[in-house]
């Protein structure tokens, strides 16, 4: 077991680079699979999630090289990709699972995608039932969990799909499908959810009434080109609240996208009255990108509303952290979708936060919570979920006496360098 312990500091200063964004990196790697020839990508993430991209790749005959922060990524393309000769290892990466099956759902062998432990719990229905439309064909453990065999269709047929729920991964699944047909498929999307794949592809869309539609054929297939992946804005969260929290704090974290499709997190702390603001803007990849500062602020708690939730779903954990230490009860509804991350966020989230004394309120799709009396130095569990360990890292600044995590290490996952970034900014 790995335990780790977290004791308050007197103030958050400095500066931060962050590791590549998660969510484009695994984009950059998959887009440069499927274009032939040569592509580089600067400040890929760390994180174990973009080896598992990385791997599968490799065994689909792409090949990698790192040199100087900057992998080279040369690629025969799709229509030369060779059938593995083992399962594909997601390992813990339901991007690369879920992206994955759309480019493997158009190729003309058969493939199977594995993953951990975690993994296998996570359903995939969710990816099998669009895909199969294409005319693939699918096989899972229980029916809907991996192992995932993924049996070539036939003949392939274009797909008009509209999303039951707001998912990047099977808005993303299908249009990758997509680009193995020169008819143009399409997705429809009611509620936005990241849209990286869109913009990095240059996708076409149309927009009517709030509703999205989405185009993709092989016409957008990608072209080798080269990549730089800003810092991730989810990682980044749980330094802006510690900044946040800590009074006399004022950090820049430097180079963090700024998609507005994930920046609503921070939309929400600035309604709590967080002082956030965004400096030096550029873009790479159709991607915005720039500098975060923030400064220590008084928080008052306000309604995350229901439009807010695919945007900022993965940084509930953290921002229930805020919301405990901020003016009023913190709660959150419409976000069901907490209960099939890594961990059942949900239960996790009670979980730690009853061990520490605070009230909490427990719904299907969300949780209450409010100050109550928090007990000395709490040991809490991560759960092997990064997301839930890091917020009660976080969490454990803000108490008298700090607090330890048990299986720490799954922060990995994501943010490998996450105790030595916050030891930069701590002093």
């Amino acid at each position: 077991m790995n335990r780790a312990e977290f004791k308050s500091p007197k103030v958050i200063k400095g500066e931060l680079t962050l590791p590549g964004d998660k969510s484009i990196s695994h984009r950059a790697v998959l887009f440069s699979a499927l274009a032939k020839g040569e592509s580089s990508i600067q400040n890929l993430s760390r994180a174990e999630d973009l080896q598992s991209s990385l791997s599968c790749v490799s065994a689909l005959g792409v090949e990698y090289g790192l040199k100087n922060d900057i992998y080279t990524i040369n690629s025969p393309g799709i229509k030369a990709f060779r059938r593995p000769g083992h399962e594909l290892y997601a390992g813990n990466s339901g991007t690369t699972a879920r992206l994955l099956a759309g480019i493997l759902a158009i190729l003309p062998f058969e493939t199977t995608i594995t993953g951990d432990e975690s993994l296998s719990r996570r359903p995939m229905k969710r990816v099998m039932q669009p895909l199969s439309l294409f005319g693939t064909r699918f096989e899972a453990a229980e029916g809907d969990r991996l192992p995932l065999k993924i049996i070539p269709a036939i003949k392939l047929n274009p797909v008009r799909y509209e999303l039951s729920v707001a998912s990047a991964q099977i808005k993303s699944a299908v249009l990758l499908a997509g680009l193995g047909l020169e008819e143009k498929s399409q997705v429809i999307e009611k509620i936005q959810s990241r849209n990286h794949t869109e913009r990095m592809l240059g996708l076409q869309f149309a927009e009517l009434n709030g509703i999205r539609f989405i185009n993709s054929s092989s016409e957008y297939l990608p072209e080798p080109t080269s990549y730089f992946i800003p810092g991730d804005i989810s990682t980044a969260a749980f330094f802006v609240v510690a900044a946040l929290l800590i009074p006399g704090s004022e950090l820049l974290i430097k180079n963090v996208t700024l998609n507005p499709t994930r920046t609503g997190y921070i939309t929400h702390l600035k309604k709590m009255g967080a002082d956030i603001s965004f400096e030096n803007q550029k873009t790479s990849a159709n991607e915005p990108y720039g500098d975060i500062l923030v400064r220590s602020s008084d928080l008052k708690n306000v309604p995350i509303t229901p439009e807010l939730i695919p945007n900022l779903i993965d940084e509930i954990p953290i921002l229930a952290v805020a919301g405990y230490f901020a003016e009023g009860d913190f709660e959150v509804r419409g976000a069901e979708e907490l209960r099939v991350k890594e961990s059942d966020r949900i239960a996790a989230l009670i979980h730690n936060f009853t061990l520490a004394g605070v009230e909490m309120e427990e719904f299907k799709d969300g949780f209450k919570l409010q100050r109550g009396t928090v007990r000395a130095n709490p040991i809490f569990e991560s759960f092997h979920d990064h997301r839930i360990a890091m917020a009660f890292a976080i969490y454990s600044l803000l108490l008298a006496d700090g607090g330890k995590i048990d299986n720490f290490d799954c922060v990995k996952i994501s943010n490998p360098e996450f105790i030595n970034h916050l030891s930069l900014i701590t002093g």
